[in-house]
């Protein structure tokens, strides 16, 4: 399950993998975008904008994206 290893990415990289994934972002606070994705189950996601993204933190976004590790990878 461990698959490849996480690079370091920005909240602005992040952001642009998962609008490929289908996420729009639909407001800010502060330093926080919040990522929707029209689903039926309209999946929401915050990130924030920092230089570096912590590993568990870029872990949580990809776990509420409902993405896997490996399919967030592809979409970098």
């Amino acid at each position: 399950m461990m698959g490849e290893k996480l690079p370091r990415l920005s909240g602005k990289e992040v952001i642009k993998a998962l609008s490929k994934a289908g996420f729009k972002p639909i407001r800010q606070s502060g330093s926080h975008v919040f990522l929707l994705k029209e689903t039926p189950e309209n999946k929401t996601t915050v990130v924030p904008l920092h230089k570096e993204i912590d590993k568990g933190t870029l872990l949580e976004i990809i776990r509420q994206a409902g993405l896997k590790r490996d399919e967030f990878i592809k979409l970098i």
